[in-house]
C-alpha cells in the first residue's frame, strides 16, 4: 500500500486594527475609555452607597448587657451590637424586663466618600436602672424555678443559667444596701429548693457570687466569703449532705464530699431521725360544714422526706373525711355561680383556670365510696375554701378553711392507714395542697418563685400510690384526675 503524505499548510493570521476615533489614535481613545470604566466603579464604591443610603453604624453597648434595642420602633437587636441607621431623625428605645427603658432621638448623619468601606460609626454606651431590683431578681427566680423543672441539661437540651444572669444584671444594686441586700439574699435562699439538678446548682452558686460582687467577676478573697456563705446555710440542714452527695454523683467533689466528717454526721443523723418512727394521731369529734363532714386530728410529729428524712411538728386540724363532692360543689356554686361550669372561659381567660375545667372524670372500674369532684384547679379550691370559712361555727371563729400543707396531707394519710376513716386519701383523685412546689421539699419555706402548686395521694390510674408520693401542675391547669380535700386550721395569728 502507498504511503500516504500529510502537507500542513500555513495559514496567514488575522490582523484586527482599529481606526482613529475623531480624529484621537486609538491608544489614545482607550485610555481615555478605561479611565472612565474606572471612574464609574469609584463612583459606585466610594461616592454612590453614600448618596443612595446615607446613615451611619451605632455601637449599643449597656449596662447591663442584653437590652433590647428598638429604632422608630421596630426591635433591631440586643446589646452589645451594631447595626446601621439610615439617616434622619430617629428615636432610639433600649428596653430590658425591670429595668425603665432608655428613650432618646438623634439626628443621624451620613458620609458622602467613602461611606462603603469606612462608614461614619457612632459608640453609644447606655446605662439602665432598675427602679426595683428586688422585683427583677424574683422575676430571675421564676425563671429559674420554671427552667429547674425541665430536668437536667445535656447535649440535646441546653437550660440557661437565668438566675445568674439576674444577679448580673442588678450590678451595683445588689451590694451592701441596707434594704436591698437581705431582700436579695432571702430569694436567693428560697431559691435552694429548686436546685434538683447539678445546672440548677450551678447556676445557684453563680447567682451568690455575682450578689456578693456587684455583678463583676469575684476576687479570691470574696470567692473564699462567698463559699463560706454557702456552707453555713447549708448547714443549717442537716440533709443537705445527702442532697449534695446525691447530686455530685460519683465525680471527684462527690466522692470528696462522701469522705467527710459533715456527710458522715448527716448519714447518723438522718438514721437517728428514721428511727425515732413517730406514732400519727387520733381521729376525734366530727363536724358537718358545708355538705362536708370533718374529723379532728390530734397534732404530733411526723416523720417527712424519703431519701432526706426530717420530723415536723403539727398542731391540731381538722380534715375532710371525702374530697370535695358534687353535692357540696352545688352549696358552692348557689352563693358563687362565677366558679360554674357556664363561666369556663371567662376563667380560663383571667388565668383561674383551664379549658377542662369542670369536664369530668374517665370511667374508674369498680370504684366505691363518695365520688370526689374532678376538673377543679387550684384556684377553684382556694375560693372554695375561702367561702367555707365564712360557714364555721362561732366556736371555731379563730379558724379557717384552707388546702391542707403537704406535711398535714401526709399526717393525716399516715394516720388513716388501717383505719379507713378518710374516704381514698390514697388512689381516689390526686388532691391540691397549699404549697407550692419545689423539687427539694427538705428546704423548708422555698417554693415562693415556683410556677406549681403540690399534688398529693395519686389517683387510681397510680398503681399502689403510698403516702410520699408527690405530684405537680400549674395552679390554673384542671384534670379530671385531680380534686381537693380542705382542712380546717388555726387562722394565720390566731388562737384555737
Amino acid at each position: 500500500m502507498p504511503e500516504r503524505t500529510i502537507v500542513k499548510e500555513t495559514l496567514p493570521e488575522d490582523r484586527v486594527r482599529l481606526k482613529p476615533l475623531g480624529g484621537m489614535s486609538p491608544g489614545r481613545y482607550l485610555s481615555i475609555l478605561y479611565a472612565l470604566i474606572l471612574l464609574v466603579i469609584l463612583f459606585f464604591i466610594l461616592i454612590y452607597p453614600g448618596i443612595s443610603n446615607p446613615g451611619s453604624r451605632l455601637r449599643f453597648r449597656s449596662e447591663p448587657l442584653g437590652a433590647a434595642v428598638r429604632v422608630d420602633g421596630i426591635y433591631r437587636g440586643t446589646t452589645p451590637c451594631e447595626l446601621f441607621i439610615p439617616a434622619g431623625e430617629r428615636r432610639f428605645e433600649l428596653v430590658l424586663p425591670g429595668f425603665s427603658p432608655v428613650t432618646f432621638s438623634r439626628d443621624i448623619g451620613g458620609r458622602v466618600f467613602g461611606s462603603l468601606l469606612f462608614p461614619r460609626r457612632v459608640e453609644l454606651d447606655l446605662v439602665l436602672v432598675a427602679p426595683e431590683p428586688v422585683a427583677v431578681f424574683r422575676e430571675a427566680a421564676r425563671e429559674y424555678a420554671r427552667w429547674s423543672l425541665a430536668g437536667e441539661a445535656s447535649s440535646a437540651w441546653q437550660v440557661p443559667l437565668v438566675l445568674s444572669e439576674g444577679a448580673y444584671r442588678l450590678g451595683k444594686a445588689a451590694g451592701d444596701d441596707p434594704l436591698i441586700r437581705p431582700a436579695l439574699e432571702a430569694i436567693l435562699r428560697e431559691s435552694l429548693g429548686f436546685a434538683a439538678t447539678r445546672t440548677a446548682l450551678r447556676d445557684l452558686g453563680r447567682a451568690k457570687f455575682l450578689l456578693d460582687n456587684a455583678g463583676l467577676a469575684p476576687s479570691p478573697l470574696s470567692l473564699l466569703q462567698s463559699a463560706g456563705d454557702i456552707l453555713a446555710i447549708l448547714g443549717e440542714n442537716p440533709g443537705s449532705a445527702l442532697w449534695l452527695a446525691e447530686l455530685l454523683g460519683e465525680n471527684a467533689a462527690g466522692t470528696v464530699l462522701r469522705e467527710s466528717a459533715w456527710y458522715a454526721g448527716a448519714v447518723e443523723t438522718a438514721r437517728e431521725i428514721a428511727a425515732e418512727s413517730p406514732a400519727p394521731g387520733s381521729f376525734g369529734g366530727q363536724l358537718e360544714l358545708g355538705g362536708l363532714s370533718f374529723r379532728q386530728l390530734s397534732g404530733g410529729r411526723l416523720l417527712a422526706g424519703n431519701t432526706y428524712p426530717r420530723i415536723e411538728l403539727l398542731g391540731d386540724f381538722w380534715v375532710s373525711r371525702t374530697e370535695v363532692t358534687q353535692a357540696a360543689w352545688a352549696i358552692f356554686l348557689a352563693d358563687n355561680p362565677e366558679w360554674s361550669a357556664p363561666y369556663a372561659a371567662a376563667l380560663a381567660a383571667a388565668g383561674k383556670a383551664t379549658k377542662d375545667y369542670l369536664a369530668g372524670e374517665p370511667a374508674e372500674p369498680q370504684r366505691s365510696g363518695t365520688r370526689g369532684l374532678p376538673g377543679l384547679s387550684w384556684y377553684a379550691a382556694e375560693a372554695y375554701c375561702r367561702w367555707l370559712t365564712g360557714l364555721l361555727p362561732a366556736s371555731l371563729s379563730a379558724w379557717e378553711v384552707r388546702l391542707p400543707t403537704e406535711a398535714q396531707w401526709e399526717y393525716a394519710a399516715r394516720a388513716d392507714a388501717g383505719t379507713g376513716i378518710l374516704e381514698k386519701i390514697l388512689g381516689g383523685l390526686w388532691e391540691w395542697c397549699g404549697d407550692s412546689y419545689t423539687p427539694l421539699d427538705l428546704f423548708a419555706g422555698s417554693g415562693a418563685a415556683s410556677p406549681e402548686k403540690v399534688l398529693r395521694g395519686g389517683s387510681w390510674v397510680n398503681q399502689n400510690p403510698g403516702t410520699g408520693l408527690r405530684g405537680s401542675l400549674p395552679p390554673e391547669y384542671c384534670s379530671p384526675f385531680v380534686s381537693f380535700r380542705p382542712v380546717i386550721v388555726p387562722a394565720a395569728g390566731g388562737r384555737p
